[in-house]
């Protein structure tokens, strides 16, 4: 998982500092005021100089530049939460800083420990609880790239958008939100989803036919077609049977989003209770 560096160092400051502290955040003086934005004041103040020419790591500053005994606090830290979510964002550190000096024996057993999806879940998890609730966001979201399978990752991500107001069905593709000029709906049962921003994230190419008024997308070998306001559709010429018509919204065509998905060779999977629709290619 690729993620913004100065945002990594930032997440994981704040659970090393929770650990050593026992508290990440100093709280806000107006008690439990959610998101309020002043860019002149940082969220939480810590004690660790990040190098200009950004190869520094936390344990940098935190322990010292001491070689193989570096990381002596940072496994005395782990001791306390190996089975829990901050010990990912641990063991992760003492993987990448340390490797060469540790044993296989305890290279295995921080392998085990770290899971990368889980850390940043914890991390947003104390953003939010802080009253960061759109910083929660931008780290929850890269808890759902770092495992795309993790349906509790999506529900997390929706209940944070659900506390700033944003509703309605939700669209993932291989872990991003992609562009929609029409939101996402239910219909009959069936979630209908625009065609265009599917077939776009799972780079698929598409035709449409104005006589017929039908819409064929090809991707990987296989090709899919179908025709406005009807049930008729095509999946490499062989006729099947749709739930729901493709139709026309606010001049959009929008297309039963499991059908199409699984026509497409991708994964579909469906997030009830923050109405989460999530596709994904294995």
């Amino acid at each position: 998982m690729k993620m913004n560096k100065p945002w990594m160092i930032t997440a994981t400051c704040i659970v090393v500092t929770s650990l050593m502290t026992g508290s990440a955040f100093a709280k806000s003086e107006n008690g439990n005021n959610a998101d309020k934005a002043d860019s002149s004041k940082p969220a939480v103040e810590l004690n660790v100089k990040v190098k200009e020419d950004m190869t520094a790591t936390v344990t940098s500053d935190t322990y010292g530049n001491q070689g193989k005994n570096g990381y002596l606090g940072l496994l005395h830290a782990l001791e306390n939460v190996k089975d829990k979510p901050a010990g990912a964002v641990i063991a992760d550190l003492l993987l990448t800083n340390y490797g060469a000096h540790i044993s296989d024996e305890l290279k295995a057993e921080l392998d085990a420990i770290k899971d990368r999806d889980a850390a940043l879940s914890a991390v947003a998890d104390v953003l939010d609880k802080q009253g960061s609730v759109t910083d929660a966001v931008y780290v929850q979201k890269e808890a759902v790239k770092a495992n795309l399978k993790n349906l509790n990752s999506y529900k997390k991500l929706g209940k944070l958008y659900e506390k700033l107001g944003k509703k309605g069905v939700l669209l993932y593709v291989n872990g991003e939100e992609p562009a929609l000029e029409v939101n996402p709906f239910i219909k009959d049962g069936s979630t209908l989803v625009p065609f265009r921003a599917i077939s776009e994230s799972l780079k698929a190419e598409v035709t449409w036919n104005a006589e017929e008024r039908s819409v064929t997308v090809t991707r990987g070998g296989i090709t899919v077609k179908l025709f406005i306001d009807s049930t008729k559709a095509t999946v490499d010429g062989k006729e099947v049977t749709l739930e729901v018509p493709a139709a026309i919204v606010e001049g959009n065509t929008v297309v039963p989003v499991r059908f199409i998905s699984e026509a497409l060779k991708a994964t579909v999977k469906w997030e009830e209770e923050t109405k989460s629709v999530v596709i994904y290619e294995d």
